[in-house]
């Protein structure tokens, strides 16, 4: 027999590392006796209620999150210091609208930060139920470690550390560690594994949660500075209270009496004067490109593409059709449903349907005037804007609006936020989540096209196609 006085260092890191199992684990082991007295018997109702326990854990994570960004407040001093700064934009309307178009790009990139924060968490925290439920599964290895060193803790070997020349001992000291370690050594490796990257996954955890929550503190700020924004905006509109809101009230009849788009933004441009001169402009400008040659389209295409646009425009700073591979998705999400995919009634979807999250900003895709901002039938909170060459973007499935009708819009400016869930719709049959969703559909000519060739694809893909 191998002389247990001179066992090697490894045989004794492999002892240490029992003496951690039993410290770090001991938490997972509340009734180690209970166990293996009757492991059998026990198996599955403590699985299920492993089950039960995390998946309550998982909510109130989620309820804490959801509260962390509903309590989040600016100081009193912080809002004015935002006021100070808008004040400065009052009469510039022209620097006015460029803040609102920043600030709203400030504001969609921290919610694809969030977005992406909130999926690692999830991931990390399935990850974690993930190594909790394989350390219960090897409970019974654990006690038999725990059995073990309890021996050795009613009669400890004290010739293995302190006295080699203690025969007697160190053979008791040999006979445990060769009843523990070759059959449990591989089973406690894996343990020790699981433990490791537990602990990884909870450092991970928390350092995830600490940067969602100054995302969230950034986010709350910058949609304050938003508002203001918003605010100063009204107060310098050309236009009478009175006629907005005369204007609002005709386009709310018209859009009682529409059976469809086509028939009411038909109404829409004869009988509503803002989207009369939009739909009067957009068609002067339409003949004045019919009038140039291509070469000269062609010039003038490069030449407005090569400058910043007019800040002072009231007309889209390129032809709408010049600007295939360029738009970018109104809204941070993922497209879950396409134009052409079965739309859940039999027929063939006329738009996309974007899945995005609660509140997320809505922005203008491209320059163009609001025709329609307001509720249709059962698309929730619908927004249409004339962008030219005969074009019209309709998004439908928001819920506070940004926009008033008749406003000329700059692309990216802010238009709307979504919901906390998802609006039931034609344009959401069939749709496997509850998440908030925003229906976007391009016409030419009163019919829908296929917007597919306009949108640029990002970095991740994602405004293409995402399915």
């Amino acid at each position: 027999m191998r002389w247990p006085g001179r066992i090697g260092r490894a045989a004794q890191q492999r002892l240490l590392s029992l003496a951690l199992l039993s410290v770090f684990c001991l938490p997972l082991l509340p009734q180690l006796p209970a166990m293996a007295d009757d492991a059998a018997g026990t198996e599955t109702s403590d699985a299920e209620a492993l089950v039960s326990k995390l998946s309550d854990e998982r909510d109130e994570k989620q309820v804490e999150l959801d509260k962390l960004q509903q309590n989040i407040t600016l100081s009193s001093g912080r809002i004015s210091q935002l006021q100070a700064e808008i004040d400065k934009f009052a009469g510039d309307n022209a620097s006015l609208k460029q803040a609102l178009v920043d600030s709203a790009a400030r504001r969609r990139a921290l919610e694809e930060k969030i977005g992406d924060s909130e999926q690692k968490i999830a991931d990390l925290t399935t990850k974690e139920d993930a190594l909790h439920q394989s350390l219960n599964a090897e409970r019974d290895v654990l006690a038999d470690v725990l059995a073990a060193l309890q021996r050795m803790g009613r009669d400890p070997p004290p010739a293995l550390l302190v006295s080699p020349g203690d025969a007697l001992a160190s053979v008791r000291s040999a006979i445990l560690l060769n009843g523990v370690v070759p059959e449990l050594r591989d089973k406690l490796d894996g343990v020790l594994a699981d433990l490791k990257a537990l602990q990884s996954v909870k450092t991970e955890l928390v350092s995830e949660r600490d940067g969602l929550a100054q995302s969230l503190d950034a986010i709350a700020e910058e949609e304050k500075r938003m508002d203001l924004l918003m605010a100063e905006n009204d107060r310098s509109r050309q236009q009478s209270a009175d006629t907005l809101a005369a204007e609002q009230s005709q386009a709310e009849a018209l859009a009682a009496k529409a059976t469809d788009l086509n028939s009411l933004i038909a109404s829409l441009e004869t009988e509503i004067s803002s989207a009369r001169n939009a739909s009067k402009l957009a068609a002067e400008e339409a003949a004045r490109q019919s009038s140039m040659t291509e070469a000269q389209k062609n010039a003038a295409r490069e030449r407005a593409l090569s400058i910043p646009p007019d800040k002072n425009r009231i007309t889209p700073a390129y032809p709408f059709s010049d600007l295939k591979d360029r738009l970018i998705l109104p809204v941070d999400g993922k497209i879950l449903r396409s134009y052409g995919d079965p739309d859940g009634t039999g027929h063939n979807a006329t738009g996309i349907t974007v899945e995005t999250r609660p509140g997320a900003l809505v922005t203008a895709p491209a320059d163009g005037t609001v025709v329609y901002a307001g509720r249709f039938r059962s698309y929730g909170e619908m927004v249409i804007l004339n962008v030219g060459d005969g074009y019209h973007i309709v998004m439908t499935g928001m819920d506070g609006l940004k926009v008033r009708q008749g406003d000329f819009i700059f692309s990216g400016e802010p238009l709307a936020a979504m919901g906390a869930t998802r609006v039931a719709s034609a344009a959401t049959l069939a749709l496997e989540t509850e998440k908030p969703t925003l229906y976007i559909e391009f016409r030419h000519d009163g019919k829908p096209v296929d917007s597919q060739s306009w949108w640029a694809e990002d970095k991740n893909g994602k405004a293409r196609n995402d399915t």
